[in-house]
């Protein structure tokens, strides 16, 4: 199946997504890698504000290239998630839906998926210029110091993904492989 979802989402909007489904978003991205969520999760910790809306938020795991003129932002290909997984509980039951990135998840994250209703959504490694075609506009939130690793609002336009981890725990890495074999 083919979905399309704008942000913010809810548990509702996702309870339908299956891994292996296809999804294009649109709406507001958030961007953020290993040191913004370090950032991100001792803001948590002191009872701080998180600088963007968590609930029904989507974060993409990436760190852009510098943009070109004319363009809002350079090549936006994913960063492997799993680098981020000792943050992702933490976030997700903060309210946080959607996590974007590549590769596999961790037990912990699944677990927290399942529990709170999200979804991790893959992007495709090595293309990152498709997939900041579909940004339409960026801007720095906060933490500059960070480079290409500050969070950045992106606004989004039909970003194509797959449901790889679906609110129910299903994972196309795993059912993939099966399915295959089952086919042999």
């Amino acid at each position: 199946m083919e979905y399309r979802i704008t942000t913010p989402v809810t548990r509702e909007m996702l309870a339908p997504l299956r891994a292996g489904d296809a999804v294009l978003l649109s709406g507001t991205v958030y961007t953020a890698r290993d040191a913004a969520h370090a950032r991100l999760c001792e803001l948590l910790r002191r009872g701080e504000e998180a600088p963007f809306p968590l609930c029904g938020s989507a974060v993409y795991y990436v760190g852009p290239t510098p943009e070109r003129p004319g363009e809002p932002i350079g090549a936006a290909g994913p960063t492997t998630a799993g680098r981020m997984d000792r943050f992702s509980p933490m976030l997700i039951e903060r309210g946080q839906l959607l996590m974007i990135g590549k590769g596999a998840r961790s037990d912990a994250v699944k677990e927290a998926i399942v529990r709170y209703g999200a979804v991790y959504l893959g992007a495709v490694g090595g293309a990152g210029a498709v997939m900041a075609a579909a940004v339409r506009s960026a801007k720095v939130i906060c933490w500059p110091d960070l480079g290409c690793e500050a969070v950045r609002a992106l606004t989004v336009e039909d970003l194509p993904l797959t449901v790889v981890i679906d609110a129910q725990g299903n994972d196309l890495y795993e059912l993939g492989p099966k399915e295959y074999l089952a086919s042999l």
